[in-house]
């Protein structure tokens, strides 16, 4: 009689731990794709490891993602400073379990991921760690290899900088969901009038083209330019794209509504939507730059910690 393969403890616990490592990678470093990379690599190292000498394989794995994301960080600084018009972070599809768990939605956020793209590598690192994975100055110091002293001066700043610069004002989920569906009908169907009352008075559309796709190099501000550019939306050819062959569907990103748009072979595009206190849409993040679009294409649902 054969006994049925007994699962490797060290695959157990690598996996018990996967879905934190994505996590705590992708806040870092604002890419799916890299995050993944990071964890691969986190693997093959744990799979080389003395793991006999390994006390605490949660610290001992967030330790290794963390510094293969500050250092691919580093050696992708130069490629975002001569990137072609604003760089946005690359969307991912959530479940609305994250959606539902407010500090983590808030924590992937495009809003957010956009103002940590201004930290240094290293503040970067200890942010996330310390304000979203709630880790402690002494767990963070170890795992960036630095001194504790070094990690609360890094996190003073970082949280300071956050603060100053991300959005104040969270509207409830409900709210959230109500204004993204009816900004869906009316862009899509060209409601101007609706559009108009759906926007703040400055509100900003940030558009990522990469230089691959014809986009707006440069925020577009302000109620009517950009309510304009949405009721075009349903009459003009996008991408190469006529109207009649778009779809556009409402689902889940980065932990809030968002809207996918699809050509007949490819994901054209996704947009996501910061709110100010009166529950109106405050800023859009539309990212068509393919090199960013796979891993909504894939179709993954990544349930993050």
């Amino acid at each position: 009689m054969t006994h049925p393969q007994q699962a490797d403890p060290d695959q157990l616990a690598f996996q018990q731990y996967r879905t934190l490592l994505f996590s705590v990678g992708y806040r870092i470093l604002g890419s799916a794709a890299d995050a993944e990379d990071a964890v691969q690599d986190a693997w093959l190292k744990w799979s080389a490891a003395d793991r006999s000498q390994v006390a605490d394989p949660k610290a001992y794995l967030t330790r290794i993602v963390s510094n293969l994301a500050v250092e691919r960080l580093r050696s992708t600084r130069h490629q975002r400073e001569t990137y072609v018009g604003p760089w946005l972070p690359e969307p991912i599809l959530t479940g609305p379990d994250t959606a539902d768990g407010i500090a983590a939605a808030d924590s992937v956020s495009m809003a957010l991921l956009v103002v940590l793209e201004t930290l240094s590598p290293l503040e970067r690192a200890v942010f996330v760690l310390k304000e979203v994975f709630a880790f402690s100055y002494g767990e963070i110091a170890d795992a960036v290899e630095r001194s504790e002293a070094a990690v609360r001066q890094a996190a003073h700043r970082a949280r300071e900088h956050v603060q100053a610069r991300r959005p104040r004002f969270t509207a409830d989920r409900a709210r959230q969901r109500d204004v993204t569906e009816r900004f869906f009908a009316a862009a899509t169907g060209g409601d101007i009038n609706t559009l108009m009352e759906l926007l703040s008075p400055d509100v900003t559309l940030w558009t990522d083209g990469g230089g691959k796709v014809r986009q707006a190099l440069k925020p577009v501000i302000g109620l009517e330019t950009v309510a304009r550019w949405f009721s075009a939306l349903g009459t003009a050819t996008y991408q190469g794209v006529e109207p009649g062959q778009m779809r556009a569907e409402l689902t889940w990103i980065n932990g809030g509504p968002g809207m996918v748009f699809h050509g007949p072979d490819r994901v054209i595009a996704t947009m996501t939507f910061d709110f100010d206190e009166e529950g109106r849409i405050s800023a859009i993040h539309n990212v068509a730059n393919p090199d960013k679009l796979h891993a909504v294409t894939d179709g993954t649902r990544h349930e993050l910690t």
